[in-house]
C-alpha cells in the first residue's frame, strides 16, 4: 500500500490501525520464525542458549542444552540506575513525540541522509537535548564504545495497543557507523536477529569491506550452520551494542508480540570511517560533529 496514512505507516509499514482500518493482512512472520532452530543469548555467559522465550535468560546461571557463541553483541544490565531511568523517561515524555511508522512515535535528533542518493545534510539539526546529556558521558565506561561520537540521536516508543514493531533490517552501511548502540529506558523487549540473505548492495553493505575495522576483533565462525534464530535481551535500563557480524550480516527486528507493554529506547549512531576527521569525505561532515557537541 504505497500511500502515507493518518497512523505514520507508509509503504509496507503497518500498524494495528491501518491494518484494521483497511483491511491489511501480513505473513506471520513471528510463527514463521519459532519453526526454525533458535537460541536466547544471556549477557553474563556471553552465549546463546537453545530455546524462544526470555525465562532462558532470566534463569541465569541454571540454563540448559548446550550453547553456541554469538559474535557481536553487547548487553550491559543496569546501564542506568533505577532513578536514571524515571528521570529520564520524565525528561523525554517533556519533548514533544511526532509519529512514525510501524505504530511507533519518536524523537529524531540528527542530520537529513539520503541513503539511495547517499546526500548528507546538516537540515535543523542543532545537537541533542540537555537532559540526555548524561547517557553520552556514561558512554566513556564502556571500553567497547571508545571514541563513539554520536551523531545521531532518536528516541522511540512502542506500545501494545498500536501494534508498535520494527520490520526485518539492517541500518545503512553508507553512513552509520559499525557500532549500533541502544539504550532501553523503560519497559523489557527482546531484539530478534535473522541471517541476511539478499543482494549486497541492499543497504550499502557492499561498502564494509572498504572500511577498517572499529572494533579490531577476531571472530570466530557460527557453532551453528544454516538459519536459525537468535534472540536478544533488552531489559529495561540496559545497553545494547551492535558491532561486528551481528551489525553487518544479520537482520534484526522487534516483534510486537514482544510488546507487552509500553516500551521506550534512544538508539544512537555514529559516522562511518570515511566521514570522520581524516576520511575521504569528512569535509561533508564537519558542521554535523560540530553541532554534534552542542546540548540545548
Amino acid at each position: 500500500m504505497e500511500t502515507v496514512r493518518k497512523c505514520g505507516c507508509k509503504g509496507i509499514r503497518t500498524c494495528l490501525i491501518c491494518e484494521t482500518e483497511f483491511n491489511i493482512c501480513k505473513p506471520d512472520l513471528f510463527k514463521e520464525l519459532q519453526e526454525l532452530p533458535s537460541y536466547v543469548y544471556c549477557p553474563p555467559c556471553d552465549k546463546a542458549y537453545p530455546g524462544w522465550d526470555m525465562n532462558i535468560f532470566k534463569d541465569h546461571p541454571h540454563h540448559q542444552g548446550t550453547p553456541i557463541s554469538y559474535p557481536g553483541v553487547f548487553i550491559k544490565l543496569d546501564f542506568l540506575t533505577t532513578r536514571e531511568g524515571e528521570q529520564l523517561l520524565i525528561d523525554v515524555d517533556n519533548l514533544p513525540w511526532d509519529i512514525s511508522q510501524s505504530g511507533r512515535r519518536k524523537q529524531n535528533y540528527g542530520p537529513k541522509c539520503n541513503f539511495k542518493k547517499k546526500k548528507l545534510r546538516l537540515g535543523d539539526f542543532n545537537g541533542f537535548p540537555r537532559t540526555t546529556k548524561f547517557i553520552q558521558e556514561k558512554f566513556d565506561d564502556i571500553p567497547l564504545l571508545k571514541g563513539f561520537r554520536t551523531i545521531e540521536q532518536c528516541s522511540l516508543e512502542y506500545t501494545k495497543e498500536r501494534g508498535a514493531s520494527i520490520d526485518p533490517h539492517i541500518d545503512d552501511c553508507w553512513i552509520w557507523g559499525e557500532r549500533i548502540v541502544t539504550v532501553n529506558v523503560f519497559g523489557d523487549s527482546t531484539l530478534t536477529m535473522t541471517r541476511f540473505h539478499g543482494d549486497e548492495r541492499k543497504y550499502n553493505r557492499h561498502l564494509t569491506s572498504t572500511y577498517p575495522p572499529v572494533i579490531d576483533k577476531n571472530y570466530s565462525e557460527d557453532e551453528n550452520v544454516g538459519d536459525f534464530v537468535v534472540r536478544l535481551p533488552m531489559p529495561e535500563r540496559s545497553l545494547m551494542v551492535l558491532y561486528g557480524p551481528a551489525r553487518y550480516d544479520w537482520d534484526h527486528l522487534v516483534f510486537r508480540e514482544d510488546i507487552e507493554s509500553r516500551r521506550v529506547c534512544i538508539a544512537y549512531r555514529e559516522f562511518t570511517p570515511p566521514y570522520l576527521p581524516g576520511g575521504d569525505h569528512s569535509h561533508q561532515a564537519i558542521e554535523v560533529l560540530t553541532k554534534a557537541e552542542n546540548f540545548w
